[in-house]
């Protein structure tokens, strides 16, 4: 036979019957059920929009990266939104970011796809403008440092009727992640991007504008009021960069780290400067080469010596001649000749000598180094005296040592003009604090703040819980519990079980326990027969039901 149960709650439990028992079981599953629902849905986390008003295609690439990053999602009522956990809405926008998305919502050559009949030329224009504006748009977007970027083309319509035509202009908007740049060949790669996009777009009409409004191009170089371009200003600044770098290398080994500040000023010539220059020698110099030579000599005979007197009349013409009636008388034999005129020499000699000529053609050098000026502070040596930190000035020897280093090291120069000043001083330290960490209070407050929703949440499971177990769970185990204590008090011990019977002095029985599945506990200990009678009777008159029980088992075992 089995035992009967001993928990005053279990021994309840059984007094009731079967469909009391189906519903106590089906109420508590509720109520657990129930429980548990409101704590699972009072840790669910708060969700908040990641982003808003996505094209389809953005929709569906930010859908699939927050699969990949295993972040949970929830799309808004009409999927206007997506929204996530309220912890990882920014982490997402990040991790998102870093992927391009969302890249944006411009339109493309997608816009031609429904064409209406009827449609006139000019709505045409206007949708293939847009369209190609979007597309740029998207070319431009798809650069790592651009976020988002905007293009407006000026296009305008062709005529017969004009000579001149216009042409065509394009202006980008930019939108840079924070922190980044465009550098110099990004910006050309920008701008022949979008001028060979478009049919007569010269490079010099493409403007690119950021986000903040500044000019990044505007068909030249920008100049700043000295007149140097970008390009100049970078490679001055990386010529001085380049000498500090230089004094603080050949410095730090002897001083130590941290003991040397340098600033260097160069003085750089960007004047383009060509020059043409031919120069002759005022005489030339014996050993000249001859260029040419040429001799005339004339050589005849000798006329008749000027005779008369000067005057007019020698200056007369000769006169007519006339055949003299009688000729002269020849020479007589013997006579001495008459002297013969001495011949005529006449010589002519020119000499040309190779002129000294030198052409010069000088073309200055762009960024040419005129002058260097150097800055350079030594801080005080530390040494340790008696166990405590000191610092003394280096030594002035040392200084014009060092200060012939740092000459050394820049290419000092003293015609061009260049200065180098060393000054050994102390440097100022700036005390440090110490800053104490978080206290343990401090940081439990700053989590409790920053899960105060979680608690709130969970503080209402809490009391809501305690609410039904108090008013529901409670009272119900209660009356079970009294029910099985009543029942047990006054069950019967079973037959043969020691002081279930009559004494051994009266000689008859008491009353047993009725023999069913369960056996109760005796409730009184062995004594006298009148007490056990007088005890019977009293259970008689205030449980009438246990007595008819018992005896009814008697009379069935009978």
């Amino acid at each position: 036979m089995a035992q009967a149960p001993t928990s005053p709650l279990l021994q309840g439990f059984f007094r009731l019957s079967n469909a009391q028992k189906v519903v106590l079981l089906v109420g508590l599953a509720a109520v657990i059920a129930a429980a548990v629902a409101f704590l699972s849905w009072a840790r669910s986390p708060d969700y908040r929009v990641l982003f808003s008003n996505l094209t389809d295609r953005d929709g569906g690439a930010v859908v699939a990266a927050l699969q990949q990053i295993n972040v949970p999602y929830r799309m808004s009522e009409g999927g206007n939104a997506i929204l996530v956990p309220s912890d990882r809405v920014y982490d997402a926008r990040l991790r998102l970011a870093q992927q391009g998305l969302p890249r944006g919502g411009s339109i493309g050559f997608e816009l031609l796809e429904n064409q209406r009949i009827g449609t006139s030329q000019f709505v045409e224009q206007v949708n293939y403008q847009r369209a190609l504006e979007g597309e740029l748009a998207r070319t431009v977007q798809a650069l790592g440092s651009v976020q988002g970027a905007r293009v407006h083309l000026a296009i305008p319509r062709p005529s017969v009727f004009v000579r001149d035509q216009q042409k065509p202009s394009a202006s980008v908007l930019v939108s840079l992640y924070p922190g980044r740049s465009l550098e110099a060949a990004q910006l050309a790669g920008i701008t022949h991007l979008v001028s060979s996009s478009v049919p007569d777009l010269a490079p010099s009409a493409v403007t690119i504008v950021d986000q903040a409004g500044n000019l990044l191009t505007s068909g030249g170089e920008p100049r700043d009021a000295a007149g140097l371009d970008a390009g100049q200003l970078k490679h001055l600044l990386q010529v001085e960069q380049s000498y500090v770098r230089r004094i603080e290398n050949i410095l730090t080994p002897i001083v130590g780290p941290g003991n040397v500040r340098a600033q260097v000023t160069v003085d750089l010539d960007f004047s383009k400067i060509e020059q043409t220059a031919e120069t002759f020698k005022p005489n030339p110099a014996p050993q000249q080469a001859i260029r040419s030579q040429q001799t005339v000599e004339t050589v005849g005979e000798g006329g008749r010596e000027a005779g008369g007197v000067p005057g007019a009349l020698s200056n007369q013409p000769p006169g007519s001649a006339s055949a003299p009636l009688n000729a002269p008388p020849a020479p007589t034999k013997g006579a001495p000749p008459a002297p013969t005129p001495a011949p005529s020499t006449h010589r002519e000699s020119t000499t040309n000598f190779e002129v000294d000529k030198t052409v010069t053609y000088t073309r200055s050098e762009v960024g040419a180094l005129r002058r260097v000026s150097a800055a350079v502070v030594l801080n005080h040596r530390r040494e340790v005296r008696e166990g405590k930190a000191a610092s003394s000035p280096i030594p002035e020897d040392e200084v014009t040592r060092l200060t012939e280093l740092v000459k050394q090291a820049i290419g000092f120069n003293d015609q061009r003009g260049d200065k180098v000043n060393l000054v050994n001083a102390p440097f100022t330290e700036t005390p440090r604090e110490d800053v104490e960490g978080p206290s343990f209070v401090s940081t439990l407050l700053e989590r409790l703040l920053g899960n105060l929703n979680t608690l709130v949440w969970a503080m209402a499971a809490v009391i809501a819980a305690l609410l039904v177990y108090s008013i529901v769970i409670r009272p119900v185990l209660r009356d079970l519990a009294s029910a099985g204590e009543r029942e047990l008090a006054y069950a019967p011990p079973p037959a043969g079980a020691g002081g279930t019977g009559m004494s051994s002095e009266g000689g008859s029985a008491a009353p047993a326990a009725p023999q069913g599945p369960v056996t109760a506990a005796p409730i009184m200990q062995r004594g006298s027969f009148e007490a056990e009678l007088q005890v019977v009777k009293d259970l008689a008159k205030q449980e009438p039901q246990i007595v008819a029980n018992v005896v009814k088992d008697w009379v069935g075992r009978e």
